[in-house]
């Protein structure tokens, strides 16, 4: 019923994706924040639009409490490889949100289960999941949003080989490496439950040579006649397909097919710089899925990009 509303008020994919996986974990700030910032978007002509948000509004009301409080309170103290918790922020860093509107998406989630500190970052339009192995914890599963100046002071850190300290205490976080230091406290807002969003169904995989398709795509065409805008910001539109010998080719404007799948260009550049290999996979599934860029050899790391939907 909620995503019913949210197509008929006109909302992106993207965010109706964030809404649900936060309507489903009782994210009530990221819910809110969406639909408030989704409606200062809307001509003030759209009064069913507005009269849908107030019905949902009312009804996040009456949610319960959210359950997931205790993992944003713990204390942890864990050791991770410089090495790998640098290769990590560089894989999710250029998802980070920066709309002011919804703060709770301006950091990297650093998501501390078992021996494992998983990074993710969401702007809603992209989001970027990477892992890193760590040692020393043996406590609850801890979450905490880094602000994302401190995220990059903890990256400038992450040069030497040995291995650095994470330490969380309820909001502060502090890294050390050797005698360097940096510390600060996280953002009090709720992350979205990444876990829910990285679900997909299985789509059509295609191996991609990164030096090759970057090329086709920094000169191939893009879609025309229509005019995008993405937080206030006009982008350029690349319709990806994949052929019957398993390719990906980007797609001439007009010629459609319903399987194609239309991507901001820029956000997809940026992904396949994050992925860090010679070669990456591309996962395409239905035009309404996200596209998904995946490492062969660590399918750990991966980005996901929303698309885009063509006009008719």
């Amino acid at each position: 019923m909620e995503e019913a509303r949210l197509r008929r008020a006109g909302m992106p994919l993207a965010d109706i994706r964030l809404v649900l996986a936060g309507w489903a974990g009782t994210d009530k700030d990221l819910v809110r924040g969406l639909l408030q910032a989704h409606l200062r978007r809307l001509e003030l002509g759209l009064s069913d639009a507005r009269s849908e948000f107030s019905a949902l509004g009312a009804l996040l009301g009456h949610r319960e409490t959210d359950p997931m409080t205790s993992l944003h309170s713990a204390t942890a103290r864990l050791s991770v490889p410089a090495v790998e918790m640098a290769a990590a922020m560089d894989a999710v860093r250029f998802a980070a949100g920066s709309d002011a509107e919804l703060p709770m998406l301006g950091g990297i989630l650093f998501d501390i289960v078992d021996e494992g500190l998983h990074l993710v970052a969401t702007d809603r339009y992209r989001m970027a999941v990477a892992q890193a192995c760590t040692t020393g914890h043996d406590g609850p599963r801890t979450q905490v949003v880094v602000r994302l100046p401190l995220a990059d002071a903890m990256r400038a850190l992450l040069t030497e080989e040995e291995p650095a300290q994470l330490t969380v205490d309820g909001d502060r976080v502090t890294l050390e490496t050797g005698d360097r230091q940096t510390a600060g406290r996280s953002l009090g807002h709720e992350f979205p439950d990444y876990r829910r969003l990285v679900q997909l169904p299985a789509g059509r995989r295609a191996r991609v040579d990164t030096a090759a398709f970057r090329q086709a795509l920094e000169t191939g065409p893009v879609r025309t006649g229509d005019t995008r805008e993405q937080n206030g910001e006009p982008y350029d539109l690349s319709v990806l397909r994949v052929t019957e010998n398993g390719t990906v080719i980007v797609c001439d404007d007009g010629d459609d097919d319903q399987n194609d799948v239309a991507v901001n260009r820029e956000f997809l550049l940026d992904a396949l710089t994050a992925g860090s290999r010679d070669e990456l996979i591309l996962e395409l599934g239905t035009p309404t899925a996200p596209l998904a860029i995946r490492r062969p050899d660590d399918e750990s790391a991966f980005s996901l990009l929303m698309p885009v939907r063509l006009e008719d």
